[in-house]
């Protein structure tokens, strides 16, 4: 089977594996916050493979760069959302340790990427 370049990313897969932990921490979220936070981070978290996906789709370096910013942007958001998860004692402080790791993997590795198509 062909894999489209963004698939080879390990960035890609990494914030891939974020949304499915998303996923199964918000499934123990309260039922009233299906339409808000759940929601939210589901979101937020979705686009942040979603933007790499599609600016590798890009033909400038430029472009290509605007949506891994865009990725980053959305990696934020995710994590301001699982802080605030975490004050509001939907999740325990394993989960959050565990969530804020990998945030911070994959912010790493965004910022390496985008600093690679700047410089091509």
């Amino acid at each position: 089977m062909y894999l489209f370049s963004f698939e080879k990313l390990n960035v890609w897969n990494d914030s891939k594996e974020l949304v499915k932990e998303i996923y199964k921490t918000t499934n123990g979220f309260p039922e009233s916050e299906k339409y808000g936070l759940t929601s939210q981070l589901r979101r937020a978290s979705i686009s942040v493979p979603s933007n790499i996906a599609e600016g590798s789709s890009r033909k400038t370096s430029k472009d290509q760069a605007h949506f891994t910013t865009l990725a980053y942007s959305s990696l934020m958001e995710v994590l301001n959302q699982i802080i605030i998860a975490y004050e509001l004692v939907y999740i325990n402080n394993q989960t959050y340790q565990n969530l804020r790791s990998q945030i911070e993997m994959i912010s790493n590795k965004l910022n390496a990427l985008r600093n690679t198509q700047l410089n091509k």
